[in-house]
């Protein structure tokens, strides 16, 4: 039996919840149009996994009460260790919930003119600025019911605006914690590095709670303008028993880069959807995924390079471990458009399964509309080797540790190649936690 796709908001609320939070007049008329098409948009239909009875629509509260941190020593220490606390200059977004609870901004950053805030704020205060690219070139709001829904009760977010021809050197981070099992988050993350300029964001979903019936909706955009770079970072860790959609889409233009390093470590069911457009001659972008999936949770990975622009190059790395009896599908897809000569499209997914009800599945998939290009994949399923196992085990190795030790080798190629160095050290230590 399928589950009940009746919205739980009708239009008159989500009219009140935008004039409550001030918001410009055609933020509250996306809403309200939006909230029209999803009742009527089917949902999406990730390739092998039955959706059906998954809970992404029901639920009783929109907003829960958080109160705001007075300094970073009031996180919990989990959070702390995700912070670099000794920075006297740190560009920091923590929203607690749904409510943003703490931020810090550089005064160099500042200076150059940088916008990073929460996503009401931005609506407030950087009206024209937002309208301009929130939900146009990136992740469209009738693509299906579930990228409707999220425009219609966007609850949380953050916006991050870098000025043509300035550089930042020091990541940008935002930490969304989750510690209410009530909260359910229409997140929306939207980054836009305007001609030459560059920036690294890095960001972390977290959750205190050991298991909730949470829904997360997430969706993020990134804007890369004509030889800009954008470097994304994202270590997501939410609790048991949430339904997660996560949808990641860039786009980037003549000359840019787009490169992205996500470990997706949730412990519930998961829909991630990151597709790269690279739009612009001599464009690229890198994909660069970490999953471990455990317990009876289902997951679908559906990465994607769309090449438009003339040499332009896409590579995607998927590394995954399917833990007990926990299934997982992995579709990688480079597409090389008619007109994008030169081009190059590679890909790598690769599946490692440690038990026998642990399911893994490697979809690479190419798409090739031009002849003049170059184009390549590999993929590959397997469980474990017992030879393996039985080496560390003969030199006094515990099994567990030695399962431990293959996990880290496993995913070791991935992790060392990630191009941020705070993600490297989060996820390890998240892999850590995971595989004992």
């Amino acid at each position: 039996m399928s589950i009940e796709t009746k919205l739980p908001f009708e239009k008159e609320y989500v009219h009140s919840f935008s004039k409550d939070m001030g918001e410009p007049a055609w933020m509250t008329e996306l809403r309200v149009n939006a909230l029209e098409k999803a009742e009527e948009l089917p949902m999406p239909k990730p390739d092998k996994t039955n959706i059906s009875k998954w809970n992404f629509t029901q639920f009783e509260k929109h907003i829960v009460g958080s109160v705001d941190y007075s300094s970073l020593n009031d996180l919990p220490e989990d959070v702390r260790s995700l912070i670099d606390l000794e920075s006297a200059d740190q560009n920091l977004y923590i929203q607690r919930n749904n409510r943003p609870a703490y931020i810090s901004l550089s005064k160099e950053v500042m200076d150059k003119g940088v916008v990073f805030t929460d996503i009401f704020t931005a609506a407030r205060e950087h009206g024209d600025l937002l309208q301009k690219y929130y939900m146009k070139d990136g992740v469209k709001v009738d693509e299906h019911k579930l990228t409707a829904l999220h425009a219609a009760l966007l609850n949380g977010g953050v916006f991050v605006y870098i000025p043509k021809n300035v550089e930042i050197t020091e990541p940008i981070q935002a930490v969304f914690i989750h510690d209410d099992k009530e909260t359910n988050l229409f997140n929306h993350v939207l980054v836009v590095a305007d001609d030459n300029s560059s920036v690294t964001y890095v960001e972390n979903y977290f959750s205190t709670v050991e298991e909730s019936a949470g829904i997360f909706n997430l969706v993020s955009e990134v804007i890369a303008n004509a030889n800009a770079k954008v470097t994304y970072g994202a270590v997501d860790t939410l609790a048991k028993g949430t339904t997660v959609y996560a949808n990641r889409r860039g786009v980037a233009g003549r000359d840019a880069r787009i490169e992205w390093a996500l470990g997706l470590m949730n412990d519930g069911n998961t829909i991630s959807d990151n597709l790269t457009n690279l739009m612009g001659d001599g464009s690229y972008g890198d994909i660069k995924t970490v999953v471990v999936g455990r317990g009876n949770q289902t997951q679908n990975f559906t990465t994607s390079v769309v090449h438009f622009g003339k040499n332009s190059e896409g590579y995607i790395l998927k590394h995954g471990v399917m833990k007990e009896a926990a299934t997982s599908i992995f579709n990688g897809i480079g597409k090389i458009e008619h007109g994008a000569s030169k081009s190059n499209a590679e890909q790598e997914s690769r599946v490692l399964m440690l038990s026998e009800k642990a399911r893994g599945d490697a979809n690479p998939i190419l798409l090739i509309d031009e002849d003049d290009v170059t184009a390549g994949h590999a993929a590959s399923v397997g469980r474990v080797d017992p030879l393996q196992l039985y080496y560390l085990m003969s030199r006094g190795i515990s099994q567990t540790e030695a399962e431990r030790l293959v996990i880290h080798g496993f995913l070791a190629p991935v992790v060392n190649a990630l191009p941020i160095e705070g993600v490297k050290k989060q996820l390890t230590a998240v892999i850590e936690r995971k595989v004992k």
